[in-house]
C-alpha cells in the first residue's frame, strides 16, 4: 500500500475528532484548542462538553448521552459535509474514545468528509503524573467495562497482563451497574503479584474534586468504595514501590532500570 494523501476540505466542511485531555483546559494541547476554535459546531457527551466552559462560546453545541456513540458519529459526519465540526472525546480520542467509531461509520457510509484525529492526554498519563512515576517502562491498559467486550474476555486478558508483572492501568474500574468487575480484576492480580504490590487510584484527575489514594494490593479491597467511573486504578508491577519525600508525601515509582546500569 502506498502513502495516503490527506483529504482536502475545499468545500469548507471538516470533522475534527478532538481528544480534550483530562478536563482542565491547561492540560489540553494547543492543537486541540485550535481545532475547537476553528469549529462552528461542537458535539459530544455532555460531561466532556461541560468541562470546556468558555471554549463553547459562540458555537452550536450538540449534547449526546452515553450509549449514543453511533448516532453521535453519524450526525457529526453529516454536519461536517458543509461545516467545520469538532467531535470531543475526553482524554485521547483513540484510547477508549470516539475516534474508532467515527472512522468505522465514515468507512461504512463511504463519506468523503475530511476527518482529522487530534491527540489528547489520555487518563493513564495524566493520573500517573499525580502519583509520581508508576509507568516508567512497559505497562498495560485495560478497560473493565463489559458493555462492548465480554466479561470472560476481559478476565482472560487481565490474567495474561498480570502474568507479565508490569504495571496495569484499569479504565472504567467500578460503576454502580458493574460493582464486581473490580473485585474480579483484583482477585486475578493477586494470583500473580504479592499483597505488598503498590496500588494507586486517582479520581477526577485535573478536575474539580480531584483525589488520590495510595495503598497496597492486599489492602485495596478495603478502599473499593473510593473507586468510581471517574477513577483510574494503577496496580504496580514486580518492581513498583511506594516512595516518600522529606515531607512524608507518598507517591509511586516503577524504576526503569537505571539502577542496574549506573551508580547514583
Amino acid at each position: 500500500m502506498g502513502v495516503l494523501p490527506l483529504q482536502s476540505h475545499d468545500n469548507g466542511g471538516k470533522l475534527y475528532i478532538v481528544g480534550t485531555g483530562p478536563g482542565e483546559l491547561l492540560q489540553m494541547t494547543p492543537r486541540a484548542s485550535k481545532a475547537l476554535e476553528e469549529a462552528d459546531c461542537i458535539i459530544g457527551n455532555g460531561f466532556y462538553l461541560d468541562l470546556l466552559g468558555p471554549m463553547l462560546a459562540g458555537k452550536e453545541v450538540i449534547r449526546s448521552g452515553m450509549g449514543r456513540e453511533v448516532d453521535r458519529a453519524s450526525r457529526a459526519l453529516a454536519l461536517a459535509g458543509e461545516r467545520v465540526v469538532a467531535m470531543v472525546s475526553g482524554g485521547d480520542a483513540g484510547v477508549y474514545g470516539m475516534a474508532s467509531i467515527v472512522l468505522e461509520v465514515a468507512e461504512r457510509s463511504g463519506t468523503k468528509v475530511a476527518v482529522e484525529v487530534i491527540p489528547g492526554i489520555t487518563a493513564a498519563i495524566s493520573a500517573a503524573a499525580l502519583l509520581g512515576s508508576p509507568l516508567s517502562g512497559d505497562y498495560v491498559t485495560m478497560s473493565l467495562s463489559d458493555l462492548l467486550t465480554p466479561g470472560e474476555e476481559i478476565e482472560r486478558r487481565l490474567d495474561l497482563a498480570f502474568q507479565m508483572r508490569v504495571p496495569v492501568v484499569l479504565y472504567n474500574p467500578r460503576s454502580r451497574g458493574r460493582p464486581h468487575n473490580l473485585d474480579a480484576a483484583v482477585a486475578i492480580a493477586r494470583r500473580h503479584l504479592s499483597d505488598a504490590t503498590p496500588v494507586g487510584v486517582v479520581r477526577n484527575a485535573y478536575r474539580e474534586g480531584e483525589e488520590r489514594l495510595i495503598t497496597t494490593l492486599g489492602e485495596f479491597e478495603d478502599h473499593f468504595a473510593f473507586v468510581d467511573m471517574h477513577s483510574i486504578v494503577f496496580i504496580g508491577g514486580e518492581e513498583t514501590r511506594i516512595w516518600r519525600d522529606e515531607t512524608d508525601e507518598r507517591g509511586i515509582i516503577t524504576p526503569r532500570g537505571y539502577h542496574r546500569k549506573y551508580v547514583y
